[in-house]
């Protein structure tokens, strides 16, 4: 049966049903699942009536399915990747693509006949809010520094600026040979860059595919006049053409990102970006193109209009600006673990999970290491920083890593981790990484302060997302556990509502962050001292109620300092209800703002000093520019961690670990770290006895 249709612009002007005699098609599970959640049905074997036949693109192995739409006269519809594909090349990385261009009319390299892409560069109307949301696009790839493929190096040196930029592309490559153009084309390409720019350095870029070893270009590299530079580094397109003073392409895909960065570049092919009014045309443009349009307009038509986004932790169709975050967070998490990582002071039920979430597409895993000063030596002699979960970060191992010159960094937990507790062994969706400090420290900036103090520069449309996301958060009830039973306080008549909720004591939050106060006990007195007439409600931390740690206080104190003990409770009900939060460096405080309550701190955790909190603690003086709450949410929920979909297995954006927890799914969770969880919460209660 087939599936009920989407409305979708994409796929509208497509049969239902679609015949693959190609074996990719069958090979690749994503690629079907895109056409599935587009309301495609993918058939093997002869056609039907009302049937079309796809195939990819015109490479060689689609002749097979062109020739069976000629001799059934049926239609043909071609398949390539979208100009937003992946990290690596589909030949290095084996990365399947997060969407297709799917063209019932030819191919958008093939100029030959119009393609679907020329067609709505042609005619479509391009209205005022679809530019700009284009041009927001824009500027987010350029602020993530996106590409079609991202194995590049942001932090790569490139020449000086106001050199001519001239790009190579793959022999035989299909937007080449289906081009209308050849090896001469190259050829007279480099010979106008040389001629029309006399005296300025001319920098050839090799495509990642040659300069890796593998498929050549068209240029014989040791034949090169000397005033050509040979790019073969895998640098930052956004950064090189921010450089380039001209640039120079046949039909390469930098040509069209040339465009959307200001440039009018030089084409000696006829790529779908040509003829537009945007390029100096020398290639063969076809006469039926030549509507003037803006950058904006030719990227909407490209990256909005004709794709088929799609969505692999949803399993739906998507819009342009969901693959960014996905791609963003991708990319973002590769270019921290490129190189690989020594780690060490992991525990051993922790290695599943650091091995899975630290290994980059095409990469190498994480390297264990229990001794600290082999993990050191092992680091320093293979190239590699030093992974390490934050508590085992020792002074000495610290000053161990800077004596080898080997960079540290720091893991833990994210804080919208689970639906269970760590204590209990359940793994986590999210870890931040700090090459910095670590984010409850307050003695040294991390990475997470960092990213705070410059949230206020932060463009609209980041801002935009995390309102978006905060309001997520509060209107699905999530936290950082997402633990507990609905709890409905009583009404108290002129009383304000005070949630204290409680730590655990020997945690890093309260012996690195914590002030005066340090222990549960005397929160609720500081409280009940400053507060005499509220209503008090003590909510234990889960790890304490579960008897996983330290921080119980003794019944008959707390019947003295708190009107109301809350156990089991959620969290984000419970804030719903309340009018204050105090507490000493609680991420409750964190979740507190997202909802709207006032917040006082007694300690120094990371969302205080920013002009959101009232702050009683020892905040250090270096946090006085005041953050949007919107920036703060940003820089904690969505630059600062990595989240990671265990369905999926791949590094996701904030938003899709947000649809999981919602639906209450995360890793898998295995019997024996169940029983490992209660001989350690038996340990716990014992030594609590013996105190």
């Amino acid at each position: 049966m087939t599936p009920e249709r989407p409305v979708n612009a994409a796929v509208a002007h497509l049969p239902h049903r679609l015949v693959a005699l190609s074996g990719g098609f069958w090979r690749e599970r994503r690629l079907r699942e895109i056409l599935r959640a587009a309301g495609i049905s993918l058939r093997f074997g002869l056609p039907r009536p009302g049937d079309a036949v796809l195939v990819w693109g015109r490479r060689p192995p689609s002749r097979r399915g062109r020739r069976l739409a000629v001799r059934r006269g049926l239609p043909l519809v071609t398949a390539e990747d979208p100009f937003l594909r992946s990290i690596h090349p589909a030949a290095i990385g084996r990365e399947p693509p997060p969407g297709l261009l799917l063209d019932d009319l030819g191919v958008h390299y093939d100029p030959r006949s119009p393609s679907r892409i020329e067609r709505i560069l042609a005619t479509h109307p391009f209205d005022v809010p679809l530019l700009a949301r284009a041009r927001a696009a824009i500027a987010r790839l350029r602020r993530a520094d996106l590409s079609k493929y991202n194995a590049h190096d942001p932090a790569a040196p490139l020449p000086e600026p106001g050199f001519v930029l001239v790009v190579d592309q793959l022999a035989g490559d299909a937007s080449v040979t289906h081009g209308g153009i050849g090896r001469e084309a190259f050829a007279r390409m480099l010979e106008a860059a040389l001629d029309e720019n006399p005296g300025r350095p001319v920098l050839l870029k090799l495509h990642p595919e040659t300069a890796a070893g593998g498929r050549p270009g068209h240029f014989d590299l040791d034949a090169l006049p000397d005033r050509v530079i040979v790019l073969r580094e895998p640098v930052s397109p956004w950064r090189l053409l921010e450089r380039a003073g001209k640039v120079y392409a046949v039909s390469s895909q930098l040509g069209f990102e040339a465009i959307l960065a200001g440039h009018r570049p030089v084409l000696f092919g006829a790529p779908f970006h040509a003829g537009w009014h945007l390029s100096d045309d020398r290639g063969p443009v076809p006469d039926r193109r030549g509507r003037a349009l803006s950058p904006e307009a030719l990227f909407a038509a490209a990256m909005i209009l004709a794709p088929l986004w799609h969505d692999p932790v949803r399993g739906e169709i998507c819009p342009l600006e969901r693959v960014i975050d996905q791609l963003e967070a991708r990319v973002g998490a590769f270019r921290q673990d490129r190189t690989g990582y020594v780690a060490h002071g992991m525990r051993l039920w922790k290695r599943r999970f650091i091995a899975a979430i630290f290994t980059p597409p095409a990469g190498r895993p994480p390297r264990f290491i229990d001794d600290p000063r082999r993990a050191v030596r092992a680091a320093a002699r293979e190239g590699r920083p030093l992974l390490v979960w934050a508590r085992a970060a020792t002074p000495a191992l610290e000053e161990a890593a800077r004596l080898a010159d080997v960079p540290l960094r720091r893991v833990e937990d994210g804080f919208l981790r689970s639906t269970g507790l760590g204590a209990a062994l359940v793994p986590p969706l999210s870890l931040v990484l700090d090459d910095r400090g670590i984010y409850y420290d307050p003695a040294r900036p991390s990475r997470l302060e960092t990213l705070i103090a410059a949230a206020p520069d932060l463009p609209e449309t980041a801002l935009a997302r995390a309102e978006r996301l905060r309001r997520a958060i509060v209107d699905l009830g999530l936290s950082k556990y997402n633990l507990g039973a609905p709890v409905t306080l009583p009404k108290e008549t002129g009383r304000p509502v005070i949630l204290v909720p409680g730590q655990v004591e020997d945690d890093a939050a309260i012996l690195r962050g914590a002030g005066e106060v340090r222990t549960n006990r005397e929160l609720l007195e500081a409280v009940r001292a400053a507060r005499p007439g509220a209503f008090i409600v003590y909510k234990p931390h889960p790890d304490v109620e579960a008897g996983l740690r330290a921080g119980r206080i003794a019944p008959d104190a707390l019947r003295r300092l708190a009107d109301l003990v809350v156990t089991g409770a959620d969290p984000a009900r419970l804030l719903a209800q309340v009018d204050e939060v105090w507490t000493i460096t609680s991420l409750t405080g964190f979740e507190a703002l997202l909802h709207g309550r006032p917040v006082v701190t007694l300690g120094a955790p990371f969302y205080a000093g920013w002009g959101l909190t009232r702050d009683l603690g020892p905040v250090p003086t270096r946090r006085r520019r005041p953050v949007p709450l919107a920036g703060l949410v940003h820089a904690a929920l969505i630059d600062y961690p990595r989240y990671f979909d265990p369905l999926t297995g791949s590094v996701v954006a904030v938003e899709d670990v947000l649809w999981r927890l919602a639906r209450g799914e995360g890793w898998p969770t295995r019997p024996g770290h169940r029983f490992i969880a209660r001989l350690q919460g038996a340990f716990a209660s014992w030594a609590w006895l013996w105190r």
